[in-house]
């Protein structure tokens, strides 16, 4: 399964400008591209919403050799209920560590040489304080599981992930599709895993003769499979193939055709500028407050 890769989070944010804030002032990412989109995703990928949202990439480097995060934004959702399902995501940095003292953004400490930060929304970053790796600094994203040796066997037999370490002490399973690419870990919580209104989506691409059989396969073994293969529409880019599944905890995972993916997300020179001028049209909250109502609690 080597030519599979890990590609990305998705987080549901509900306030664009801090949020953009965190990830490029204290993490030091940046803006890969930037969409704005009319109506809802047919893959759900800003949610159960129909409205006007965005998309919005970040990361250290270009999507084709590093994981990055996708940010989505329904104008009219300010806030998402987080659950227990994201444990959290832990990168090596020791600018970030930096960036967050010198702007004054709450940093705790977990552990030697560790911190956490909360980005806006309450998503847990974990920061390495060491140098920033001329790779990909990010190194794992931790999700969640209420039995360990299930999920192990789904996300290893299943999807292919090869076991890198098991940590019977913390109850975790490191996974992954290759040695240089952002992990997976399964957290064992002792309990139900609770996806609350900020559920996620974690994805990763493949070679597109891939996503049929991914497809027969969890149809065989009587997975869940949340939307059949489809292709999705980006106006002026490369339409992709997806197949959206559930692991056992209902973590929703995305599979993606890796060829038309690489076309589609090759990093927008105008990225950062497009953001910026959606953030300053934004006037959703002017008109909330003007009829004296508050955005959505998803």
């Amino acid at each position: 399964m080597s030519a599979r890769r890990a590609l990305h989070y998705v987080f549901k944010v509900g306030d664009r400008a801090k949020t953009a804030a965190f990830y490029r002032d204290v993490l030091g990412m940046r803006i890969l591209r930037h969409e704005e989109f009319e109506e809802g995703c047919k893959a759900t990928c800003n949610g159960p919403y129909d409205g006007k949202w965005s998309k919005t990439m970040v990361g250290f480097g270009p999507e084709d050799d590093h994981f990055v995060m996708e940010l989505t934004y329904n104008y009219g959702v300010g806030e998402y209920r987080l659950g227990n399902d994201f444990q959290g995501l832990t990168l090596q940095s020791s600018q970030a560590v930096s960036n967050a003292r010198r702007l004054g953004w709450p940093l705790s400490e977990a552990g030697e040489g560790l911190y956490l930060a909360e980005a806006p929304g309450g998503y847990r970053f974990y920061l390495l304080d060491k140098e920033q790796p001329s790779k990909d600094p990010v190194q794992k994203v931790c999700l969640a599981v209420s039995d360990l040796q299930r999920s192990t066997h789904y996300w290893s037999s299943l999807l292919g992930m090869q076991v890198y370490e098991k940590n019977e002490d913390k109850n975790t399973v490191l996974l992954g599709f290759g040695q240089n690419q952002c992990k997976l870990e399964l957290k064992h919580i002792g309990g139900a895993v609770d996806h609350g209104t900020a559920f996620g989506r974690v994805a990763f691409s493949c070679p597109k003769e891939q996503l049929p059989d991914i497809e027969a396969l969890m149809k065989k073994e009587g997975q869940k499979i949340l939307t059949p293969l489809v292709s999705l529409d980006t106006p002026g880019k490369a339409t992709v193939q997806v197949v959206i599944l559930a692991d056992p905890d209902d973590h929703e995972i995305c599979f993606v055709g890796d060829e038309a993916f690489r076309e589609l997300s090759m990093v927008d020179p105008n990225g950062e500028s497009l953001l910026d001028k959606a953030m300053a049209a934004d006037k959703s909250d002017e008109w909330f407050a003007k009829h004296n109502k508050q955005k959505a609690v998803a």
